[in-house]
């Protein structure tokens, strides 16, 4: 295949075509972008102003296609987000009637978006409302959590809430079927010192039902924990016939992990151990397994010893 071979002169001139060619590309693609075009955004709907004395439920998605009245510029960045990400629709209106009208409030709608941005309609423009009368109802807060604690620590009390309740308002028939709230999943790690923090409420799936408060304080008592060893005597349980029992060992070595902040106070009288009678008069079993009827919850067993221990009955 030949090569073209061009002089030094024919070199420019093409060098100068080339760039006249580029500037009027340039130029006519600024232009075709700072013209005024019309183009579909679609975006969610915040609502606003809720009626008080009515709880509503929409008929329709929340989600709506906005025509929108803006620059080349607008649209090309908005094939790339959607822009606005959101309008606040006042629900004023609904203490008059079930529906909406956007018509009537595109004015404070346009206002909410960027100055050179104009929204000439939306669709649907009208949204409809199912309404209920409104209940009010308290309902327990149930912690989320995945917590992590650091080597030898953990909780030795209850996690405190404030508050333990949250007031729910909304439908009749949606507020019945609410029996507690959760909340966000609380994440931490190397947990070790008590530790106090604030936790959103989970986000409501209902539009119509609203939450007070939306957060609560977590309080998560840790310490580090330390292994004991107290001895504690054995009763027995199911004895109705009144057998004179006697157990071998008639002590047995309860080991458990417990809080540095409550070791001196816990001792035996913390701690029921006791055998089954049934164990041998309705199993036949040749030795009785010990259990912990009562042990306290700021502690963790770690062992038992002996698990099982042997028994005499005296007829």
């Amino acid at each position: 295949m030949p090569i073209i071979k061009l002089t030094k002169i024919e070199r420019k001139r093409f060098l100068v075509l080339l760039t006249c060619f580029v500037i009027a590309v340039g130029a006519w693609l600024f232009m075709a972008l700072n013209n005024k075009y019309v183009y579909t955004a679609k975006t969610v709907l915040d609502y606003q102003n809720f009626p008080q004395k009515k709880a509503f439920h929409p008929l329709q998605s929340d989600t709506v296609d906005l025509q929108v009245e803006g620059t080349g510029w607008q649209l090309l960045f908005a094939r790339l987000r959607i822009n606005p990400q959101s309008i606040a629709i006042s629900l004023e209106k609904l203490n008059n009637r079930n529906f909406v009208l956007f018509s009537e409030q595109l004015y404070n709608v346009n206002r909410q978006l960027e100055t050179s941005q104009k929204i000439i309609s939306v669709k649907p423009d009208t949204l409809y409302f199912d309404f209920s009368e409104r209940r009010v109802k308290r309902v327990p807060v149930k912690l989320r959590s995945n917590l992590n604690f650091a080597r030898q620590y953990g909780l030795y009390d209850e996690v405190q809430l404030n508050p333990t309740y949250v007031t729910i308002s909304g439908p009749e028939r949606e507020i019945q079927k609410i029996k507690e709230w959760s909340t966000d999943t609380l994440n931490l790690k190397d947990i070790q010192a008590t530790t106090t923090t604030r936790v959103s409420m989970e986000r409501m799936q209902m539009k119509n039902v609203n939450i007070f408060p939306s957060s609560v304080e977590v309080k998560l008592p840790v310490d580090e924990f330390t292994e004991k060893v107290i001895e504690v005597p054995l009763k027995i349980i199911n004895n109705k016939e009144y057998y004179n029992i006697k157990l071998y060992p008639k002590k047995v070595k309860v080991i458990l992990q417990v809080a540095l902040s409550k070791y001196a106070e816990v001792n035996e009288e913390f701690i029921d151990a006791v055998v089954d009678v049934n164990e041998w008069k309705v199993y036949q079993h040749q030795r009785l397994s010990v259990t912990l009827n009562r042990f306290p919850d700021y502690c963790k067993i770690v062992e038992i010893k002996p698990e099982k221990v042997d028994f005499i009955i005296e007829k």
